[in-house]
């Protein structure tokens, strides 16, 4: 599917769904990882994962267009169209469209960890974990003045 079949695809789901036609732009867009779509609100343009209509075929892709049209029609009508909204959930639920989209195979689990890094005094033993690198030369202990080692917080988890 190219970006003129989804472009013709949304414009159909919004009239028989929402009875209103879609008049900006959908496309596919590679890069979202994470997300299944997303909706601008600045241009109106609605923006879909692929790779989802690879992974799990047109029925979960037309929940992801359903939701994303309900933000559409409900910021261009001046409504709350944020998902905290009662009527984005109202309507959502009125057109069945998903709250949540599938995760995708080889997703699962790859949230980045909180720190990256460990400094360790060599004086006192103290450590600070922090999520970018330091310049060691720098800084030194909080606690005793001590000097720093750096160490991947990683390594240090999986010994």
């Amino acid at each position: 599917m190219n970006d003129e079949q989804l472009q013709s695809w949304v414009e159909e789901i919004s009239l028989h769904s929402f009875g209103l036609p879609f008049r900006h732009k959908a496309r596919f867009n590679r890069r979202l990882k994470s997300t299944g779509g997303r909706y601008f609100m600045n241009s109106h343009h609605i923006e879909i994962n692929p790779a989802q209509l690879t992974a799990f075929g047109k029925e979960e892709v037309e929940k992801i267009i359903k939701h994303e049209l309900c933000h559409y029609h409900l910021h261009i009508a001046g409504k709350g169209y944020r998902h905290r909204d009662p009527d984005f959930k109202a309507l959502l639920k009125q057109v069945g469209g998903s709250r949540y989209c599938q995760s995708l195979p080889g997703r699962q689990g790859r949230r980045p960890l909180p720190f990256r890094y460990m400094l360790k005094c060599t004086s006192c033993g103290m450590e600070y974990l922090r999520k970018r690198r330091v310049d060691l030369k720098r800084y030194r202990c909080g606690k005793c003045a001590g000097t720093l080692q750096l160490f991947s917080y990683e390594d240090q988890q999986n010994p």
